[in-house]
């Protein structure tokens, strides 16, 4: 298959304000900060590492042209943080229309090697920080009766791959929270989706999977290849987009896989 076409900006977030967990880097929350830029948002990035993140918003400043999005350092594993980021955001934006929960982490680890410190770690940051940054975000959110979060899962929360059993298990509690906060949120007219993509290969993947799994992930894809991270990041951006106001509490597939 042709490498695909890069979109075109369409305004689709024109004057919203968004926040990016994990955003630093080259991976799924870099590609949806950029794709949110360009589709006319004001942005702001947060990531645990701060000098990646700084390095990161001014890669987006000089790739979209855009303002230079603005930055908060944060451990998604700590509320303190979290609510040190929320407040920052308030301060800065005067309010979040879009709050979109990329953070996460794996390991490839058969079941009878997790230790229960890699257990914990990957359920604290991809799922608690979920968890986290929506309790931290929502009330205004609901003040408001306005906002939308977008959570980053995945086909993992589906499918069986061996070696994932902690990272899958993590990853099918970001889905089931996404239903369940959406009820809840519908009543304030907030709205909770989430994605949920089969392979995007990038380089902290290749550090956390062997070459080997990622060429047999790769053969499984209908196009015979991965995902770029922008094309995660364009349903991503379609979620927190008006294009998307009748849905919530669904996890949408961004996958090509056969089986």
């Amino acid at each position: 298959m042709s490498e695909p076409t890069y979109p075109e900006p369409r305004d689709l977030l024109r004057g919203k304000t968004v926040v990016v967990t994990a955003a630093a880097g080259t991976g799924i929350g870099y590609a949806v900060a950029r794709r949110a830029a360009e589709e006319g948002a004001t942005v702001l990035i947060c990531d645990h590492h701060a000098r990646r993140l700084e390095e990161a918003a001014d890669r987006l400043a000089g790739e979209t042209g855009r303002p230079r999005p603005l930055t908060c350092p944060c451990d998604v594993t700590q509320q303190d943080q979290i609510d040190r980021l929320h407040a920052f955001a308030v301060t800065e934006l005067g309010h979040v229309d879009v709050l979109i929960n990329n953070a996460g982490y794996g390991s490839e680890v058969p079941v009878v090697e997790i230790t229960d410190a890699e257990w914990y770690r990957v359920f604290d940051v991809t799922l608690g920080s979920v968890f986290r940054m929506s309790r931290a975000f929502l009330p205004a959110m609901y003040a408001r009766r306005q906002g939308t979060i977008v959570n980053n899962a995945s086909v993992l929360g589906w499918r069986a791959q061996k070696g994932q059993a902690h990272y899958a298990a993590a990853k099918a509690g970001v889905m089931a929270f996404t239903r369940c906060a959406a009820l809840e949120a519908a009543e304030h007219e907030v709205r909770i989706n989430a994605v949920s993509p089969s392979l995007v290969v990038h380089p902290f993947l290749t550090k956390a999977v062997s070459a080997e799994t990622i060429a047999e992930l790769e053969a499984a894809e209908a196009f015979g290849r991965s995902a770029k991270a922008w094309e995660v990041a364009n349903v991503m951006i379609f979620l927190a987009s008006d294009l998307s106001s009748y849905m919530t509490g669904e996890v949408v597939s961004v996958s090509s896989q056969r089986g």
